[in-house]
This record gives structure tokens, sequence and C-alpha cells, in this order.
């Protein structure tokens, strides 16, 4: 039987200090806060999937982060936007795989958890 699942719905990231990590994924990424609740948890909207920023609820061992790649049109000036707000970037954007009709480009840095953020851009050839 098929599920027809139709998208992703919403997207937990496990974070330690939520006020510090509102204000990266808000103040840093650019994200658009939908809400917050007090018990710990806000909400972003992510091209219209929802990202939820959680405090520890449960078993640690429960909130193991996947690395989720935010994808942009301009990767370089979006690095230089965010080395000017002070992030340090593990690996700096580079050419991932030349695609018949773009090229995929790839950085990663860490949000205030140490948990890893892809950066992408599928860029137009020339």
């Amino acid at each position: 039987m098929n599920l027809n699942i139709e998208k992703i719905g919403q997207i937990a990231i496990a974070v330690t200090d939520i006020n510090q990590s509102v204000a990266f994924y808000r103040d840093t990424l650019g994200l658009s806060l939908l809400f917050e609740v007090p018990s710990g948890l806000a909400f972003f909207n992510c091209g219209g999937t929802r990202l939820m920023l959680t405090t520890l609820q449960g078993k640690a061992e429960d909130h193991k982060t996947s690395v989720i790649y935010y994808q942009v049109l301009d990767i370089h000036q979006a690095t230089a936007q965010l080395k000017a707000k002070g992030i340090n970037f593990e690996r700096e954007p580079q050419l991932a795989a030349k695609m018949t009709d773009h090229h995929l480009w790839i950085g990663f840095l860490r949000d205030p958890d140490q948990n890893l953020i892809g950066l992408m851009a599928e860029l137009p050839l020339a």
C-alpha cells in the first residue's frame, strides 16, 4: 500500500538554548519566525517547510539531527553575508557536481549547538 507522502511537513532540530538558536536562525540565516511556544519551541518557515527548534523533550538519543541543506540562489553572496555576520564555515562552498544543466555548489557551517548545516546552490551553466 502506497502512503502517498506529499512533502516534508516539518523538520525538528534539537537545541540547548532556544533564545540563542532563535536569534541564529532568524537573524543570521534570515528565516521567517512563525511563532514560539513557551515550553521551548520555535517554528520557522523555510520555503514552505516548517522548521521546528526544540529544547530536549524526552530522551537525548531521540534528538540526533540529520544535515539540513538550505538552498540559496547565489552561494557566493550568501557566504559573504554569513561571514560578515561572524560565521565561520566548516567547509567553504565548493563545486560538488557538474550536472547537464547546472553546477551544484555546497558548503557547510554550524549552528550554536554545533549541528552541521549545508548551504547549497544550483548554479545555471554560463
